[in-house]
């Protein structure tokens, strides 16, 4: 399509692509490998919460994989507002308007958020009609994992709002070619609090699955926090760098 689309022709996209560019590659390669590592970390720490819940019993593991999955699908807005506040801020940034990038960055970060608070109090406010679209309420056999799905809904409603947040906050930055130290935070973040977290309040205080996800929702906050934070700083000092790279 791309070839044969007469819009696309004047930019010679296949032109001469025996001879590659070296920097280029270099600078993709950059800015992406600590993207590539941010959601190796996130995705892990999700695998690492499931294996665990599967170590505390077959219930809470069915209760954790309802829960998750309803959050993951509110996760779509944030994560499409990350691609969105990416390419705003980009723009803004290579144009030399920091006005720009702040309001981009600010715009999509309060949307993000607002939406992922709005998902989390649905799910306080209605849990078992979220619950009914994976499992038979009326089964007398699902009462334990209905019930467990529930309070971990509980948490997963606070877990919402900070996922939100770091998504978006990491788009922004992602904007302002900030991605290797947002890598470091989520690897903290993660690794270094919310899994440890976790683990310690799940087997070690005996909260079994609820731990497992305050040590995620921990972890997500800690991640937000700092981004935003980044986030902060880097929006008063990018005058001074006119925005160069």
């Amino acid at each position: 399509v791309v070839l044969m689309e007469k819009k696309f022709r004047r930019y010679r996209l296949f032109g001469r692509f025996w001879r590659s560019d070296w920097p280029r590659f270099r600078g993709l390669l950059r800015l992406g490998l600590p993207i590539a590592g941010i959601l190796a970390f996130e995705v892990t720490i999700f695998n690492a919460a499931a294996l665990l819940m599967g170590l505390i019993d077959a219930d809470s593991l069915a209760a954790h994989a309802i829960a998750i999955q309803i959050a993951s699908i509110s996760f779509m807005v944030p994560l499409g507002l990350n691609q969105a506040v990416t390419v705003r801020v980009g723009l803004a940034h290579g144009a030399g308007n920091p006005e720009g990038v702040s309001r981009a960055g600010w715009t999509a970060f309060v949307i993000g958020v607002s939406f992922m608070a709005l998902m989390g109090l649905v799910m306080i406010l209605w849990p078992h009609l979220l619950i009914s679209a994976f499992i038979d309420l009326a089964d007398p056999a699902n009462a334990r994992v209905i019930t467990l799905a529930v309070s971990f809904l509980v948490f997963a409603a606070l877990f919402q709002i900070f996922d939100g947040a770091q998504a978006v906050a990491a788009g922004m930055l992602r904007g302002l070619h900030d991605t290797k130290v947002p890598m470091i935070y989520a690897a903290i973040g993660y690794w270094g609090i919310g899994l440890p977290l976790g683990v310690l309040l799940a087997f070690h205080f005996g909260l079994d699955g609820v731990g497992i996800w305050i040590g995620l929702a921990s972890g997500l906050a800690v991640v937000a926090a700092l981004l935003l934070a980044r986030w902060l700083r880097r929006d008063r000092i990018a005058p001074a760098l006119s925005f160069s790279h």
